[in-house]
């Protein structure tokens, strides 16, 4: 099992180092973080590209956690079936990681939030309504994607908890600690990539999302 865990970290990480917002800036000869906040995620994308752009960048992050759990889960689901669920948080940690430090661009990725949500669907569904409910109505009524997406984070921690002791993650209770593990690690540096959106949404100087190229706000996925 050590192996298996690592190499779907190792799967997990691979799959995040494709930086969709780095390669559609490349497409358009321009590198996305010269602009904006400096990351390559969603938001800033969406800043810099617009709507287009912003778009195209969300979906390819979600859908590199969603093939990383896919993959993991095709290769290990018959040899560890009581396993499987934890084998998947070690590729959803290694995805988002990848996505964050990516070595190829001197470990500067984005904060990892799209990628996290690719995770959780593809993880748990059940989880999904709850998650993109409180996403879209505080985005919505406060246009803070940091707080939405710290909000997010948090509420994807206490499902997980929730759902492991009600027994919806189909795996063997002796791996649950562990997952509660895995999960709080993905919350801790979700919340730790957005330290300076607090600090701001404290000081209540935290810029607001827009939907108009070339806005202020800063980058928050």
């Amino acid at each position: 099992m050590v192996v298996a865990r690592l190499i779907s970290l190792l799967v997990g990480y691979v799959c995040g180092l494709f930086e969709t917002g780095y390669f559609y800036g490349k497409s358009k000869n321009t590198d996305i973080r010269e602009h904006g906040s400096g990351n390559a995620g969603t938001t800033n994308a969406l800043r810099t590209f617009g709507i287009a752009g912003g778009i195209i960048t969300l979906l390819g992050d979600v859908c590199k956690s969603v093939i990383a759990i896919i993959s993991i889960y095709a290769i290990y689901h018959t040899q560890y079936p009581g396993a499987v669920y934890l084998l998947m948080m070690y590729a959803g940690l290694g995805a988002i990681l990848g996505h964050n430090f990516p070595f190829y661009l001197n470990f500067r990725g984005g904060k990892g939030i799209a990628c996290t949500a690719g995770f959780i669907i593809a993880f748990c569904p059940l989880m999904v309504p709850v998650c993109l409910v409180a996403f879209v109505l505080i985005v919505a009524i406060t246009r803070y994607v940091s707080l939405g997406s710290i909000v997010v984070v948090c509420l994807f921690f206490i499902q997980l908890v929730l759902f492991g002791n009600m027994g919806l993650l189909h795996c063997s209770a002796r791996y649950l600690n562990e997952i509660y593990l895995l999960g709080a690690i993905i919350m801790i540096l979700a919340i730790v990539r957005h330290r300076n959106n607090i600090v701001k949404l404290k000081n209540k100087t935290e810029n607001k999302i827009s939907f108009h190229k070339n806005g202020k706000e800063e980058n928050h996925a």
